[in-house]
């Protein structure tokens, strides 16, 4: 637990670091009795609470963020400032950190692919931020994806008025290029393509156009998050509520300081602006600041071994269970983490694993099973099947794995008739 001094010192850190800490004198003086306990609203409002056995996914609000980033937040929420001097000031601090010409602070990644879709479509022409999406079809609205790139996101880029031009090969992405070509997107996380990401960002540089990376939940690594960047794309997006443990909803958008300067023309509070309903908030833009500033200080051989461990002790309480069997699996690039992959005969085990996954969602506490469980690899990048329970152990508090484990085994072996 963090003392109050501790708890409010560490998020005064983080504000001095961005110039925009006030002075401490005009600050009231602090009370003489203890700060009364904040009312738990999840209880409050009835919402349940749930062991996030799954990973970092919207719908499970992703991340919990470290106690550092949470008191960076309530320091924050404690001074108004000027909206647009935060942007600005907290850009240039993630910039220097993560070695990249520029940075800004979206309200999650969806919102970093719509904005920097607009700079890209705007760059050179501040008064044409106003235009979309109505008159987006009088600027260059045309992006090139791969046909295997396509992704559940895409609104984000198509919300801006953008059309998609869709290519396979080589020679149909150099035909692609004309006068209307805004960007050549690029999804990091897509499984095929005939086209890799130099090749990518060499032919849209050949032809004076930005390519843009979503590389949303694909880190760790830690270096993923100047890795792009340094290869040459000139505008980059991550989650900040994923792997980073920021605000869920805070993202970034990383690139050349030309693009990312146009996409603050397009951003809030820029009225007209298609991202002036994508509104970040000041705590969120602080709470992404210290997030990366946490991230950065970690160490990741510690953070893997911690998650592998997990995985190991979840499996060893599962020994005996007739013929279960497991592996660890970690994805090559979103979610590149550990995840236990169970498997077992459902003749002799009778229950599937999506039964499974319902009884410990259904329990209490009440616990989320990797969204590939009982399914066919999807979404999840994950080689599972109907045969297969996947547990993501990384989102996983101390001592929460063997909780996991005790259910898991509980279910599993009634329906064993052990």
């Amino acid at each position: 637990m963090l003392s109050r001094r501790t708890f409010f010192g560490q998020g005064s850190q983080t504000l001095a670091a961005l110039g925009l800490l006030g002075n401490a004198e005009a600050a009231p003086p602090p009370s003489s009795s203890p700060p009364a306990p904040a009312p738990d609203y999840y209880d409050k409002l009835g919402v349940p609470k749930i062991i996030n056995a799954a990973g970092t996914y919207t719908y499970l609000t992703a991340s919990i963020m470290p106690p550092q980033v949470q008191a960076a937040i309530t320091a924050a929420a404690r001074h108004p400032v000027r909206l647009r001097d935060l942007q600005h000031a907290a850009g240039a601090y993630l910039a220097k950190r993560l070695q990249a010409e520029a940075a800004m602070v979206t309200s999650g990644a969806a919102s970093a692919i719509a904005i920097g879709t607009a700079a890209c479509m705007t760059l050179g022409n501040e008064a044409a931020t106003g235009d979309i999406p109505a008159r987006a079809a009088t600027l260059k609205n045309e992006v090139i994806i791969q046909k295997t790139h396509h992704l559940s996101h895409e609104h984000s880029l198509e919300m801006c008025g953008a059309r998609l031009v869709e290519v396979e090969s080589m020679d149909d992405y150099r035909r692609a290029f004309g006068p209307r070509t805004a960007m050549a997107f690029f999804f990091n996380a897509a499984e095929g393509g005939q086209i890799g990401r130099e090749d990518w960002i060499r032919a849209a540089h050949e032809h004076g156009v930005p390519a843009f990376n979503d590389a949303a939940a694909d880190v760790p690594p830690i270096a993923n998050l100047w890795n792009y960047t340094k290869m040459g794309f000139d505008l980059v997006a991550f989650s900040g509520g994923k792997g980073i443990r920021g605000p869920q909803n805070a993202g970034l958008l990383l690139g050349r300081k030309a693009l990312i300067e146009s996409a603050h023309l397009n951003n809030v509070p820029t009225d007209r602006a298609i991202g002036r309903s994508m509104k970040v908030a000041k705590e969120q833009i602080v709470g992404m600041v210290a997030a990366v500033d946490w991230f950065l200080d970690q160490n990741e051989d510690e953070l893997r071994r911690e998650w592998h461990a997990r995985a190991g002790r979840i499996a060893r309480h599962l020994a005996g269970l007739p013929t279960l069997t497991h592996t660890v699996l970690v994805p090559p690039v979103a979610n590149n983490v550990p995840h236990l992959m169970i498997r077992y005969d459902q003749a002799r085990i009778r229950i599937s694993p999506l039964e499974v996954a319902r009884a410990l969602q259904a329990g209490t506490p009440s616990i989320e099973l990797n969204p590939g469980t009982g399914h066919a690899a999807g979404a999840t990048g994950l080689p599972s099947d109907e045969n297969t329970i996947v547990v993501g152990t990384w989102m996983l508090e101390p001592g929460e794995d063997m909780i996991v484990a005790r259910r898991l085994r509980e279910t599993l072996a009634a329906a064993a008739g052990a």
